[in-house]
């Protein structure tokens, strides 16, 4: 096990931080993170689309020029 990275804690669990796993105590840990972004649970908010409304369309971002 590597040695405890220097200040804070793991955001998961509590425990501190691991210099391998930063800014996590270990893998699993990192893992249950990763995990939560694949699912959907950390989200930036944004206005509400209504229903049947197509979201915006950025011209910038278009694949199709």
């Amino acid at each position: 096990m590597s040695p405890p990275a220097e200040g804070g804690q793991c955001p998961i669990c509590g425990k501190p931080r691991d210099q391998k796993f930063k800014p996590f105590c270990s893998k699993r840990c990192a893992d249950i993170d990763l995990s939560k972004w694949l699912k959907g649970a950390y989200s930036i908010p944004g206005a509400p689309i209504e229903e049947g409304e197509d979201p915006p369309i950025d011209p910038e971002a278009s694949d199709l020029n």
